[in-house]
């Protein structure tokens, strides 16, 4: 694991618990997938990459657009090899749908995001979720 990945790791686990609340970003306030990523990317950067835009809960599934795949590859690093703590990970969470999930590796056997009805927590990459994965990518 990298020092950046491990950073982001540890970051991600002091959010452990926040709930789930749509377009948020505050740890113990209220965050989604992305504003999880936001928060972790603010800690270990000091700001963020880009001002994110409002967004429906369907993340442009109505027109097809890859948005958040396309924001990740702006950013982040195309990752390779095996799933490695302080990976982000991309999830299309059903077949022919838009990419539109985001959550952190903590390790090559767990991940932390923010999921509705739930808030952030760490779940195990199990082989479901692991079918999901569409793209990972590295801080940088």
């Amino acid at each position: 694991m990298s020092d950046v990945g491990e950073r982001a790791v540890a970051v991600a686990r002091d959010w452990i618990g926040t709930p789930y609340r749509h377009q948020a970003s505050c740890r113990g306030g209220g965050c989604d997938c992305l504003g999880l990523l936001r928060g972790v990317w603010r800690a270990l950067y000091g700001h963020e990459p880009e001002v994110v835009p409002a967004y429906t809960r369907d993340w442009s599934e109505p027109g097809g657009e890859e948005r958040l795949w396309r924001a990740a590859s702006r950013h982040l690093i195309p990752a390779g090899g095996p799933v490695t703590a302080g990976q982000v990970l991309l999830f299309r969470m059903r077949e022919g749908a838009v990419a539109k999930h985001l959550g952190i590796a903590s390790g090559p056997e767990g991940f932390i995001h923010a999921y509705s009805g739930h808030g952030v927590v760490e779940s195990a990459l199990t082989v479901p979720w692991r079918r999901r994965v569409v793209a990972r990518f590295d801080f940088p």
